[in-house]
């Protein structure tokens, strides 16, 4: 399973930039898909959650009403749009993958992408 990221920049605080995650490998719209983030010496943390079907969204709080995940099961893509960045947003940005979970909080991921760097200039 290959997961490809890409979309990352450098954006004045305010603006938008859009990432995207291709997977090949295995059939992605069986899949839950997920993004993540990790910032100079901090752990990665989560950002957002996608069910297989596109049906079912979860984001942390920290990013909720700013952006936005999305797929494309036809094109075995998964988006992360993102608004209104500040600064804090500055990491680099991964995705993953995992089985369907009971729970949209569910952390089990087994797949990850290479990442892509994100910078919000002030």
């Amino acid at each position: 399973v290959q997961l490809q990221a890409s979309g990352g920049g450098l954006v004045q605080a305010g603006g938008s930039l859009r990432l995207s995650c291709v997977s090949s490998g295995r059939t992605f719209s069986r899949y839950d898909m997920g993004w993540f983030r990790q910032a100079p010496g901090k752990e990665r943390e989560f950002v957002a959650a996608i069910s297989w079907s596109g049906g079912y969204l979860y984001y942390a709080d920290s990013v909720k009403g700013r952006f936005t995940i999305s797929r494309d099961n036809a094109k075995n893509t998964v988006y992360l749009q993102m608004n209104s960045l500040k600064p804090e947003d500055t990491a680099v940005y991964f995705c993953a993958s995992r089985m369907p979970q009971d729970s949209m909080k569910s952390l089990s991921y087994d797949y990850w992408g290479q990442g892509t760097q994100v910078t919000v200039s002030s």
